[in-house]
C-alpha cells in the first residue's frame, strides 16, 4: 500500500507513534523537510540544498536525487515509489510530495 508524504515544517512530533506506519511516515516527512547540516550530532540528516537558485527543471532533478538518497539512508523501512512537486505560495518554491510504500521486515 502506498502512502502520500508531503514535506512540511513539523510542528508537533509524535514521540510515541501508535503504529510502525505512522512512525515511518513521520520519519520520511522530517527527512525531506530538514536541510542537511542543520541537525546537531547528525549533520548528514536531511536534504543538501544544492537545488536552491536553480531553474525549476534542474531543481526538480536534483531534489529527486536528494530525496531518494536521504530516505534510503535514514529510513530503510520506506520505499519511495514516486516523487512529484507542488508549487509553494511564493514563486520558485517547490514542495516535494512522495508516494511511499512501507517495507515489511517480517516477510523479508
Amino acid at each position: 500500500m502506498a502512502y502520500i508524504v508531503k514535506a512540511y515544517t513539523p510542528g508537533k512530533i509524535n514521540l510515541a507513534p501508535q503504529s510502525t506506519v505512522e512512525e515511518v511516515l513521520q520519519n520520511v516527512a522530517i527527512i525531506v523537510s530538514t536541510p542537511k547540516f542543520s541537525v546537531p550530532l547528525e549533520r548528514g540528516l536531511g536534504l543538501a540544498q544544492r537545488f536552491i537558485d536553480k531553474p525549476i527543471p534542474a531543481a526538480q532533478s536534483i531534489l529527486i536525487s536528494e530525496v531518494l538518497d536521504a530516505v534510503e539512508e535514514y529510513e530503510p523501512r520506506a520505499q519511495v515509489e514516486n516523487v512529484t512537486f507542488e508549487l509553494g505560495d511564493q514563486p520558485g518554491v517547490l514542495i516535494p510530495v512522495l508516494e511511499v510504500s512501507i517495507i515489511d521486515d517480517d516477510n523479508g
